[in-house]
């Protein structure tokens, strides 16, 4: 398959760690950071700021002008904060190709309107086609080329086929498909699980509580995917279930050890940003106005609210009236 020119938005740990995996992947990679100084330090080959450490030589195009980084892309991947995707995409409307594919590698639900981000490139920039693409992966393992494998979503199922295979390299496995709502939703609530365990561990809770945490975590999962239109299969797949496995067992990710610190009743002022803040409660928001069982959604959204303790949290769940395990 002919090569692309592939930009990526963002210059944070994810954002450099895709790029790398389009140069392996044969493609050429143009990045946009917003600042100039991590734009030079990322063209020289390292990004010490996101991912100290690890040095991957030159081959990445980096640079903090957006209408350069997009100009002649085939493919733009849109890897910033869900919470600032739309301010992104403003930026690049008008000085992006119009028709080619936006995938979304931000995980997440726009807090102030509830609004998935699929949603949000669509009033953007109407004449592009989106996908998103998800999955358990830390940027540190892609970036040093470790094998991961991850979904790529598209409403179009020749789509998201296309995208994945021209994404797919020797350190990275890429599936697909068109359920593109249950890759969205399995990607955003992973993140709000992933501070309960971290929470739960840091309250020293124990083990045993904490696969009780994520287990019936992904109940929730599965009934708010189902509110939104998913297909429990995509669930149960990379994006949901397998996204949820890794995040809700490592320190590695930002929202467990944000809710680790959160556990523990750490300082948690200058942490870097966990995404499962924001959509916690607009998570635990969308779940009383649609009417579902989404206790531990809910009860995260109160943890970091400082409403109640981790501890507090818990024995509430754990007096709620019993019922069987299929409800």
């Amino acid at each position: 398959m002919s090569s692309y020119s592939v930009t990526v938005l963002g210059g944070g740990a994810w954002g450099t760690a895709l790029a790398l995996s389009m140069l392996r992947a044969g493609h050429k990679a143009r990045l946009w950071a917003r600042d100039a100084k991590d734009a030079a330090a990322i063209s020289a080959g390292e990004n010490p700021h996101y991912l100290p450490g690890i040095e991957f030589g030159r081959g990445i195009e980096a640079t903090n002008d957006m209408e350069a980084a997009l100009s002649g892309a085939d493919c733009v991947l849109a890897v910033t904060p869900a919470q600032s995707l739309r301010e992104v995409l403003s930026l690049a409307r008008g000085k992006m190709p119009e028709n080619i594919p936006l995938v979304l590698c931000a995980k997440g639900i726009e807090r102030e309107t509830g609004t998935l981000l699929s949603a949000i490139a669509g009033e953007i920039l109407p004449k592009n086609p989106v996908a998103a693409l998800s999955g358990p992966s830390f940027a540190s393992d892609v970036a040093r080329g470790l094998p991961t494998a991850v979904v790529v979503a598209a409403r179009e199922e020749a789509l998201a086929a296309t995208l994945a295979l021209r994404f797919s390299a020797a350190n990275l496995r890429c599936y697909s498909t068109d359920d593109l709502i249950g890759v969205e939703i399995g990607g955003a609530l992973k993140n709000v699980f992933a501070i309960a365990a971290g929470a739960i561990t840091g309250a020293g809770l124990g083990a045993s509580a904490q696969a009780a945490m994520v287990t019936r975590g992904f109940v929730e999962l599965r009934r708010v995917g189902a509110a939104f239109g998913a297909r429990p299969e995509t669930l149960m797949g990379l994006s949901g279930l397998g996204d949820l496995l890794l995040t809700c067992s490592s320190a590695q990710s930002r929202n467990f050890a944000y809710g680790l610190a959160l556990g523990r009743g750490e300082d948690l002022a200058g942490r870097p940003l966990a995404e499962g803040v924001a959509t916690a409660a607009i998570a635990a928001r969308i779940a009383r106005g649609r009417g579902i069982d989404a206790p531990i959604i809910g009860a995260t959204a109160q943890i970091l609210e400082r409403a109640i303790t981790t501890r507090e949290a818990v024995a509430a769940l754990m007096s709620r009236p019993l019922r069987t395990e299929a409800e």
